[in-house]
């Protein structure tokens, strides 16, 4: 028991700490667009990054992290030309700050929650309400993001509580700093259920779905995007232009996102 609690503690606090440094990259030295975006997106948003590259001139720089980390740094003064929430109310706590430029906001992607398991696993279940989550897990964890501020964590929480079983579980979660983070921690056998998107399970082969958690048990999952109100870069415009075109929306179906934005 030992050496699975060290394991759980230490993939949050490294992870936590990659991530930071990933999310807080040097000033405009290159002149490049920075792009300060949702964890989950990572796949989808770097295949996307390379396809824009001729029409905005050069790829953008892009850090993943938590919505929220990522919208703190950026309300203490980190260099970001874009930021792209993994739900709405992050992105509305900046835009509160004066801290976006309100008519660049645009409603991009959708998604869902699906609850996995490591992929070798026997686990099998159908989500629906009052269904015994806390058996499934048994001794183990059921891994998600912060239930507090991770988009992902609170809506599992939303979830779980429509569903009636959060109060059976809530001693069980192991909460990780991001939702690729909740992620690792099933894909290595350190939880043997976790909550993630529906588009990470295309990340990590290590996992698969028990189940995909009903619409109507959490609020819509949106990604919003928008230019910060900092952003000066010449560039920013073109790549969020592209970012919203036809070409990206194949690319996000592609990880298996739902493509809100009318593509240009």
């Amino acid at each position: 028991m030992r050496g699975k609690g060290f394991g759980l503690k230490a993939i949050a606090v490294g992870g936590l700490t990659a991530m930071l440094m990933a999310a807080m990259p040097a000033a405009h030295a290159d002149d490049k667009v920075i792009v300060f975006a949702a964890a989950s997106l990572k796949d989808a948003l770097d295949a996307v990054n390379k396809a824009c590259e001729p029409e905005v001139g050069e790829a953008a720089t892009v850090s993943y992290a938590a919505s929220s980390a990522l919208a703190k740094q950026i309300e203490g003064g980190a260099p970001a030309d874009i930021f792209v929430s993994a739900d709405l109310d992050w992105m509305k706590y900046l835009s509160d700050k004066k801290l976006t430029k309100p008519d660049t906001e645009v409603k991009l992607l959708g998604n869902q929650i699906v609850l996995v398991a490591p992929k070798d696993s026997k686990i099998e279940t159908k989500i629906e309400k009052g269904f015994d989550l806390a058996k499934l897990i048994g001794d183990g964890k059921l891994a998600m993001g912060d239930f507090k501020a991770v988009p992902a964590g609170k809506y599992g929480k939303a979830a779980l509580e429509s569903l009636g079983v959060w109060s059976s579980v809530e001693g069980k979660v192991a909460q990780a700093e991001n939702v690729r983070a909740a992620l690792k921690l099933v894909s290595t056998g350190e939880a043997p259920l976790g909550i993630v998107y529906a588009t990470d399970v295309h990340a990590d082969k290590g996992v698969k779905v028990v189940g995909t958690f009903p619409e109507d048990s959490h609020p819509p999952i949106i990604y919003p995007i928008a230019q910060t109100a900092d952003s000066k870069d010449k560039d920013t415009a073109a790549f969020l232009k592209c970012v919203e075109s036809a070409k990206a929306a194949e690319l996000f179906k592609e990880q298996g996102f739902t493509v809100l934005a009318p593509s240009n």
